[in-house]
């Protein structure tokens, strides 16, 4: 994707969500597309949180965000595109209006072993009018559903595009966040022809 221009100290900003429930691949994702070495708050699941952290289909899970994650990606010498991971877990979410502010748009993770851990995220993006789209994350375990199986069962609008993905694969995010863009462009320009 290049680097940022030396020659323009002040590449527009982008920024993007990555969200989901916990353990749906957000750290993974942001690592994956980064093009430095990303920021994690990644800290070890303790006794402790046991109480309060289901591992529920995700019993492997030895890590959990508990802050954010950040990558960044440059867009030629133009512009560069900053990715925020949001925690998974409930105990966390007071830090997604934080994170939120000044975002584009976002990417809602969905694991389909767990799908009903996607649907705060889904209704955090809608209740603020931000802009998304729903990655289905496909877990080597877990059972593959068409974009539009998903669509239903999270009872997505018609317009919010589901894509499938891998996010430990580069492209595959990648992909993720060029269809969340062409999803953007599409939505801009539909309320400029409104207008």
């Amino acid at each position: 994707m290049g680097s940022v221009n030396d020659s323009d100290p002040f590449p527009t900003a982008l920024k993007v969500l990555i969200a989901g429930g916990f353990g749906v691949g957000k750290t993974t994702m942001v690592s994956a597309v980064s093009e430095i070495e990303p920021l994690s708050t990644e800290e070890l699941l303790t006794q402790v949180s046991a109480s309060t952290d289901s591992l529920e289909g995700v019993e492997d899970k030895s890590t959990t965000t508990v802050a954010m994650d950040f990558g960044r990606i440059s867009l030629g010498g133009t512009h560069v595109l900053y990715l925020f991971g949001t925690p998974g877990q409930e105990r966390f979410w007071f830090l997604w209006d934080e994170l939120s502010a000044g975002a584009l748009g976002a990417v809602v993770l969905a694991d389909t072993r767990r799908l009903e851990d996607c649907f705060a995220a889904v209704d955090f993006f809608e209740r603020r009018g931000i802009e998304f789209i729903v990655a289905v994350n496909e877990f080597d375990d877990a059972y593959r559903y068409e974009p539009e199986e998903v669509r239903a069962a999270i009872d997505l609008k018609p317009e919010v595009p589901v894509v499938l993905c891998d996010a430990r694969d580069v492209a595959s995010s990648t992909n993720v966040l060029v269809s969340l863009v062409q999803h953007l462009i599409d939505t801009r320009s539909q309320h400029a022809d409104v207008i």
